[in-house]
């Protein structure tokens, strides 16, 4: 993932329409994996708040925004490795 300065509001805009993008069901399929591979308590909430807010990052700080993009790309490479 990409570094994003998270005081730059096109960089905040970037990272916003990437999780905009994911829907509802996306964020379930990530949840499950989370579930299934035993990650943190902290990741699989994160992931949940995630499924609640989707379509609609605007509510959720880009600091939150920023770490829930990065538990998807962890994930993503854990699934690309297996």
């Amino acid at each position: 993932m990409p570094e994003y300065d998270l005081q730059d509001p096109t960089d905040v805009d970037i990272l916003r329409g990437q999780f905009n993008m994911l829907t509802a069901d996306e964020w379930q399929e990530y949840i499950e994996i989370a579930e299934k591979r035993n990650k943190h308590y902290k990741t699989v909430n994160i992931l949940k708040t995630a499924q609640r807010k989707a379509g609609i990052g605007k509510y959720l700080s880009p600091k939150v925004l920023n770490w829930v993009m990065s538990v998807v790309d962890e994930l993503d490479a854990e699934e690309d490795e297996e």
